[in-house]
């Protein structure tokens, strides 16, 4: 048995649900320059993208295949290629995952949640 017991799925829904909202606060008035040249928020963004990814790499495969909407791999793929900087990450891709992506997702992820206790 392991030291902590098993945390319910939908709670890393939550977590990703938070770490979006994040993300668009963090970057809500800027534009993509301001946010390449200030480093606290392009940080904080990029760990909370990493954390996304991660929590969606703890959704079970039923989940996932019920829910196809939610881009699982994108998800998982994106936290792989910031994590370990493969090719390093591209800011005009990054701005767009940030304006884009993240808003859509988190859409995506109020949906499901709504559908859980």
């Amino acid at each position: 048995m392991s030291e902590h017991p098993e945390r319910v799925w939908y709670f890393y829904v939550d977590d990703m649900m938070v770490c979006a909202e994040k993300v668009l606060a963090y970057c809500a008035n800027l534009d993509q320059q301001a946010f390449v040249a200030t480093p606290l928020v392009y940080d904080a963004t990029l760990r909370n993208l990493e954390i996304i990814g991660e929590a969606a790499t703890r959704i079970p495969d039923e989940v996932r295949q019920a829910h196809p909407q939610v881009p699982w791999r994108m998800l998982v793929a994106t936290r792989n290629r910031l994590i370990h900087g493969y090719l390093g990450i591209d800011n005009d891709t990054l701005w767009s995952i940030v304006r884009d992506e993240v808003p859509k997702l988190l859409t995506q992820l109020r949906e499901l949640r709504q559908q859980q206790p």
